[in-house]
């Protein structure tokens, strides 16, 4: 784990995590259910595959999310969150329940 003294604030620590594009988009789905790749592909269809798996992997370095391969063909690769991901919920949530107020306050 990252020392204390290697971020400037509190915040630092967060986005050392879940900062990029489209970590919270996929954790916000995965918070919902266990999904496969091309599942996450179509509920996400702005990101690139080749973003998508990037970040999926730093996820995954990161432990946040947990990746499950199976070994059927064609393969079959599920992702998930972990323990240690479940502590960034609140934070999921919150940017949820910010981004629908907007929307709906501001959907005239």
């Amino acid at each position: 784990m990252t020392q204390e003294k290697n971020f400037s604030c509190p915040l630092d620590v967060v986005l050392k995590f879940i900062g990029g594009k489209y970590k919270p988009i996929i954790l916000y789905h995965l918070f919902q259910k266990t999904l496969r790749f091309s599942h996450l592909q179509k509920l996400i269809p702005q990101v690139t595959q080749k973003v998508l798996t990037q970040q999926l992997r730093e996820l995954e370095a990161d432990g946040i999310i947990h990746r499950e391969v199976y070994p059927v063909v064609p393969p079959k690769t599920e992702y998930s969150i972990t323990e240690f991901g479940k502590n960034f919920y609140p934070i999921i949530s919150a940017m949820s329940d910010f981004g629908k107020d907007f929307l709906k306050n501001n959907s005239k």
